[in-house]
């Protein structure tokens, strides 16, 4: 792993964005890295666009402002690829993970990733709705991402999906998350 890895979300509020930006900090915490996780907000209403950030590194953090030059970035909602540039400011070797059931050649074009950047793609709102029922996609793009960047081990990864959604949901809101992440790991494309 770099000494520091730099993740920038993009969502719409409502699809738990910020809760996997959450979730994965406390997975790289508990496999003992220092971690930040913290949202940006617009106007608060579901629906419309967000940002959430992540800071993983070895050493301690002092660093307190928004990700400007992330190594990963990742969209929860295809739809912002249309409305704002989700690739500004990616380091020249930044891994894209978008949300989308199209080819990631496709998406490598759209976002003009250059040669060293790498483009993933997983359909992460169908794995949603067949794995809980509802198209909330934030779990199985952390299998993704966690996939695409082998940020943390799988199992702390689940361990702290469970942890995380246990405080709040009922066993079978469990089940179909930590499936959900299972599936998003296994079934991401790169491209």
């Amino acid at each position: 792993m770099a000494e520091m890895i730099e993740i920038r979300w993009h969502g719409r509020g409502g699809q738990g964005t910020v809760t996997a930006a959450k979730v994965l900090a406390d997975a790289c915490l508990s496999g003992g890295r220092k971690v930040q996780a913290f949202p940006e907000y617009g106007p608060e209403r579901a629906g419309a666009p967000l940002r959430a950030y992540n800071r993983i590194s070895e050493k301690e953090l002092r660093m307190h402002c928004p990700v400007l030059n992330p190594g990963v970035v990742a969209v929860v909602d295809a739809s912002l690829l249309d409305a704002i540039n989700v690739a500004e400011g990616a380091t020249d070797d930044a891994v894209f993970v978008i949300n989308t059931g199209k080819d990631p050649k496709d998406i490598r074009a759209k976002l003009k990733a250059k040669p060293s950047q790498k483009v993933f793609t997983v359909d992460a709102t169908k794995i949603a709705i067949e794995t809980i029922g509802r198209p909330m996609p934030n779990a199985s793009m952390l299998g993704a991402v966690n996939k695409a960047t082998g940020i943390v081990g799988m199992d702390v990864l689940l361990e702290d999906v469970k942890g995380s959604f246990g405080k709040k949901f009922s066993q079978k809101i469990i089940d179909g998350n930590l499936e959900a992440v299972r599936r998003g790991y296994e079934e991401v494309k790169e491209g």
